[in-house]
């Protein structure tokens, strides 16, 4: 494997340093780092942060390759810093059982950019009626410790809780999206005066939050592990933070989108827009920033959601819920948080990677970028600014809410386990590892 001597990059502290990189790991750190045997990288002004993950990704295969592959999937999140994500189970077969999530963590084997690891589904086939094959995904080869129905709520009260009693017993977590369906059915944007304006039927924030409060209740009760995805509201902030000051075991994740973007934008009815749970008002975004500030929300999630044109590029009413985020991510939490003060780089890295490390239980966490550590790495241009086009996606769908927008900053290079994945913001497959993979080299 080739060795590489990354000179002149910036830590999230501020720290100017070089890094040696060999057999997967940091061998070293510090100025003036020599070794003949190295590929040197020049990364002057470029900020190194420790390789995004992501553990709300949805890679759509098997069964809807139209969307997404898990080759291409990985492809968008090297582009966008991040070497871990976590691939939902709403697949088609559903992620429910040893096979199909030994079949997902192979492709991401395969496709050898990012670690690809396997979220099963915590009931079977996602129908809310029986427990899925939970310990059998947990002793696969898969080694599963993340379990959610995302796209549905476990709305079942006595499911959830005997799901949070099983993942007990190896440390697992249930990741739940929270959405009661009774109180959204046929809910199109956040309910307010401006659904009402525009005559969409209106999502309110109770259903987020009812479920929330139970299922808090429901953790506390049986000292396992919750994770709530995509929290959207001022009131789930609250209650979050209520359950974290009791010492209930749960963690939280909100979107980049949800960070920025408010429900204004329906106005236009353009359905790259249109997102599970929906963009609130700018009330609930300033709850969302604190909470990423205090410590109530734990991560940041892209929630990447590809849809084929024909699912988004319809009228409102029709259109399919989500959006694609893997490579936008990283700029628009910039944007949101440290170009508005809210944090600095440092807390943008434990949001973005360590922090949700834990969370997911990656090997090797808490990841850092500190000699013997695994070589997880994104190289980041903070002074970058550019319009966000249709060019920097690397997926195969384009339902991206940001496309025209100028945003900071632009992911230049990425290391995972060692290799340069992207270089000059170009992904490297694997197959090219044996050809010169430094952005420059010297001698």
């Amino acid at each position: 494997m080739t060795r590489l001597l990354f000179r002149g990059a910036t830590l999230s502290s501020g720290e100017r340093t070089d890094i040696l990189v060999s057999e997967g790991r940091i061998l070293e750190l510090g100025t003036g780092l020599n070794d003949a045997k190295a590929e040197l990288v020049d990364t002057n002004g470029l900020l190194a942060l420790t390789g995004l993950v992501d553990l709300h990704t949805h890679l759509r295969e098997p069964g809807f390759e139209q969307s997404e592959t898990v080759l291409s999937g990985s492809r968008a999140a090297a582009v966008g810093g991040y070497t871990v994500i976590h691939a939902m189970a709403n697949t088609s077969p559903v992620a429910d059982t040893a096979g199909v999530v030994e079949q997902v963590h192979s492709l991401g084997v395969e496709a050898g950019l990012v670690e690809v690891r396997p979220v099963g589904a915590v009931t079977a086939g996602l129908a809310g009626e029986a427990l899925a094959e939970i310990g059998a995904m947990a002793r696969s080869r898969a080694k599963v410790r993340v379990f959610s129905d995302d796209g549905r709520c476990v709305f079942n009260s006595q499911l959830m809780r005997r799901a949070l009693e099983y993942v007990k017993s190896f440390d697992g977590v249930i990741a739940q999206h929270a959405q009661d369906p009774n109180l959204t059915e046929g809910a199109q944007m956040n309910e307010g005066a401006l659904n009402s304006e525009l005559g969409l039927a209106g999502w309110p924030a109770a259903a987020e939050e009812a479920i929330i409060a139970r299922d808090v209740l429901l953790a506390g009760e049986s000292g396992a592990r919750l994770h709530v995805c995509h929290v959207s509201t001022a009131g789930s902030v609250d209650l979050l933070r209520w359950a974290k000051a009791r010492g209930i075991l749960v963690t939280a994740e909100a979107t980049p989108h949800h960070l920025l973007l408010t429900e204004e934008t329906a106005r236009g009815y353009d359905s790259r827009f249109k997102v599970n749970p929906p963009l609130r008002t700018s009330e609930d975004v300033a709850a969302l920033r604190e909470g990423l500030r205090d410590g109530t929300i734990d991560a940041i999630a892209t929630d990447h959601a590809p849809h084929p044109l024909e699912s988004k590029e319809t009228e409102w009413q029709a259109a399919a819920f989500g959006m694609v985020g893997l490579e936008s991510a990283l700029s628009v939490v910039h944007a949101a948080m440290v170009e508005t003060g809210e944090f600095g780089w440092t807390q943008l890295e434990a949001v973005m990677s360590t922090q949700p490390a834990g969370i997911g239980r990656v090997e090797g966490h808490p990841l850092r970028i500190a000699a013997g550590e695994p070589a997880e790495i994104v190289f980041y241009d903070p002074e970058a600014r550019s319009e966000f086009e249709a060019s920097r996606l690397r997926g195969k769908s384009s339902n991206s809410p940001f496309f025209g927008m100028t945003l900071p900053g632009k992911v230049v290079a990425t290391v995972h386990r060692g290799r340069l994945t992207v270089k000059d913001g170009e992904v490297v497959e694997p197959s090219d590892s044996k050809a010169e993979n430094g952005m420059v080299t010297n001698g």
